[in-house]
């Protein structure tokens, strides 16, 4: 998952608004054929606490859920594209759609029960334009490898 602090975020289909946020997270999240719900929790849990807003010092102390911040959760398979061979992306690693919208939806239920601002979507299997204007810049790289 790659998470951006965003003053501002939206994701537009076919020249639609389908999701759009006030301060806080973007989320770009794919899946791997072997996440599950404690792959899920754990990231939802994560994002919420996660101190990247700044104090009245500056520094990033405070969370999502302290700012009241909203989130846009937005599916993208090509996070899991694997490009060290060839010149073609190779997906293999993403879950494929039958498996991952399920945990797409399942995940974005997590945070709509805990987050303490707007939750907001693109639109699963779309061709999405999104804009955002990233505060910082802050951008992390988020993820949690199955316990085996």
């Amino acid at each position: 998952m790659v998470l951006q602090r965003v003053s501002t975020a939206r994701v537009v289909v076919e020249g639609r608004t389908v999701g759009e946020i006030g301060a806080g997270h973007l989320l770009l999240v794919g899946f791997r054929d072997d996440d599950g719900p404690d792959e899920l929790r754990w990231m939802a849990d994560k994002i919420l606490g996660l101190r990247v807003f700044p104090d009245e010092e500056g520094k990033m102390n405070r969370s999502v859920e302290d700012v009241g911040g909203d989130l846009l959760v937005v599916s993208q398979f090509t996070l899991y594209g694997d490009v060290r061979k060839g010149r073609r992306p190779s997906f293999v690693d993403a879950a494929p759609p039958e498996r991952a919208v399920p945990l797409y939806e399942s995940f974005v239920g997590m945070l709509r029960e805990s987050a303490p601002g707007a939750v907001e979507t693109g639109e699963f299997g779309a061709v999405m334009d999104v804009e955002l204007v990233n505060q910082g810049p802050v951008t992390l790289l988020l993820e949690r490898e199955p316990v085996r």
